[in-house]
């Protein structure tokens, strides 16, 4: 992963607007240091990026080569530390002249040219010469943990014919399921594979003015930040350090059924059914394709089993066959209709997708 402020270099910078779903944050003009951000920030900004990068990928920025005489190895353990020390410092930097005293602090007995190349590759200051007199933050600097990849998720069993890729969620919340056969939940987007490298720049840049000013006990703009974090398609849990871990959102589309909708008989009673299988697991999703509405379209497994068996023989919900034939889920609708459950009780039952093609009319 290269220095992502590198990847910001150019004659526009960033303000806090968070567009939808991980859009870019909107340019306003701005007076630009060496790394394409603000000149007030630029050291500060930098590495608070690259130090949350290093979390997500344990990869230090390309480009320091130029800079440093160390090896990968030796960077590497430089970001760990620093990323911890970053993590530990109370408070912790906000501003060049702070992030430079704690690089001078962490880097300390390591070699003068290494050092000083890492804070010219930052444009930090000053010098290790000239910053011997300034007292340094109070830093309390743990041995870095061992570096582990991030988690990859490996399917229980084979993959159905169509799966494209597997997702694993954290707990999904009270009030997540939107109706019987549609769900939001989120994934860790800093330990789920695929996610890692997909996160905006922007939301990567909010979720460190969020630990900033957690850090500090600043919770109204923790909140501001939030909520900026929330309307790019993300959103920040908290963690028992307290630095927080970025999710992402996602909307589910349980494959192969369709429940009645809100307004129909039963409607209610099959969202409940599908919130209490849910609420409070993380699930394993088996992941199809995206639909026209932007929801990722999923097998979706709860520790009671596979969810849209479960629904279908209680009568929460028909067999979608239209888009899809597997022909379990049919004798899954057979047995819960044989047996008169759920919406099966009720007289006359109206397919979902005939009431809305009846409604659009």
């Amino acid at each position: 992963m290269g220095n992502i402020l590198r990847k910001l270099c150019g004659s526009e910078n960033y303000d806090n607007t968070v567009g939808q779903h991980g859009a870019p944050l909107a340019y306003q003009a701005a007076p630009l240091g060496p790394h394409g951000v603000s000149v007030e920030t630029v050291g500060f900004a930098a590495l608070a990026r690259d130090l949350f990068q290093f979390e997500l990928t344990h990869e230090v920025p390309e480009g320091l080569d130029s800079y440093v005489q160390s090896s990968k190895a030796a960077q590497t353990k430089w970001y760990a530390k620093l990323h911890t020390a970053w993590k530990t410092a109370n408070p912790p930097p906000s501003n060049t002249e702070e992030a430079s005293q704690l690089v001078l602090q962490v880097l300390r007995g390591h070699r003068k040219a290494d050092v000083e190349g890492f804070l010219s590759f930052y444009g930090l200051g000053p010098s290790p010469a000239s910053a011997v007199a300034v007292p340094a933050p109070s830093v309390v600097v743990p041995a870095p943990a061992a570096v582990v990849p991030p988690q990859v998720a490996v399917a229980v069993g084979p993959w159905p014919k169509g799966v494209q890729y597997e997702l694993h969620t954290l707990p999904v919340e009270g009030g997540s399921a939107t109706d019987g056969d549609t769900l939001t939940v989120y994934v860790d987007a800093s330990n789920e594979a695929r996610e890692v490298a997909a996160v905006p720049l922007p939301v990567q840049d909010a979720l460190a003015r969020w630990r900033t000013a957690r850090w500090q006990n600043d919770n109204k703009t923790a909140d501001l930040v939030q909520k900026e974090i929330k309307k790019a398609g993300y959103k920040v849990v908290d963690s028992k350090d307290g630095s927080g871990t970025i999710a992402r959102r996602y909307k589910v589309r349980l494959r192969g059924i369709d429940a009645p909708e809100s307004s129909m008989p039963f409607g209610p009673e099959a969202k409940a059914m599908l919130g209490s299988l849910v609420e409070g697991q993380a699930l394993r999703l088996l992941v199809y394709t995206v639909d026209r509405y932007g929801r990722i379209v999923a097998d979706v497994f709860c520790n009671k089993g596979f969810v849209q068996e479960i629904l279908l023989k209680n009568g929460a919900c028909w067999h979608y066959i239209a888009y899809d034939k597997r022909p379990e889920l049919s004798k899954w609708e057979d047995e819960a209709r044989s047996r008169g459950l759920g919406l099966w009780g009720e007289p006359n039952a109206v397919k979902p997708w005939e009431y809305r093609r009846d409604k659009r009319k």
